[in-house]
């Protein structure tokens, strides 16, 4: 599955996703950073090793009017929610190997124990794609 570019005209697809109960995958960069454009195409060929889950690219400058102040301490950082629970929230290594863990294990979880987990860790408090574009649309 290719990887979706967060812009006004994807907005609605992802608010479509978020919605629905699959696993969204999404990283976090900015344009200028070196990092992130060397790490573009392992985010893509880690979409393709999960076509059954959606895969977002978020450019945090671009798209601030839609996400408000991130605190993104390192890029790339890797956004792991379903429906409305955030699994995963942080930066990770570049390459490919450990993304695919983290997704793999996130995927692995029923709904009932993502939830607990979710809701039993900070990160679901730092980041909330879904309350996020609530709040900008509001």
């Amino acid at each position: 599955m290719p990887i979706l570019t967060l812009n006004a005209d994807t907005l609605p697809r992802l608010q479509q996703w978020l919605r629905g109960d699959d696993l969204l995958v999404a990283c976090l960069c900015a344009a200028w950073c070196d990092v992130c454009r060397e790490y573009r195409p392992q985010f893509e060929e880690l979409a393709a090793l999960h076509p059954d889950k959606h895969f977002l690219w978020i450019d945090i400058e671009d798209q601030s009017d839609l996400l408000g102040d991130i605190d993104v301490e390192n890029f790339p950082t890797l956004l792991v929610q379903r429906s409305a629970y955030v699994a995963f929230f942080g930066s990770v290594q570049p390459g490919m190997q450990l993304a695919d863990r983290l997704v793999q294990a996130q995927a692995a979880l029923s709904g009932d124990e993502l939830a607990r987990f979710a809701t039993s860790h900070a990160h679901e408090q730092q980041f909330h794609l879904q309350r996020r574009l609530d709040d900008a649309a509001a």
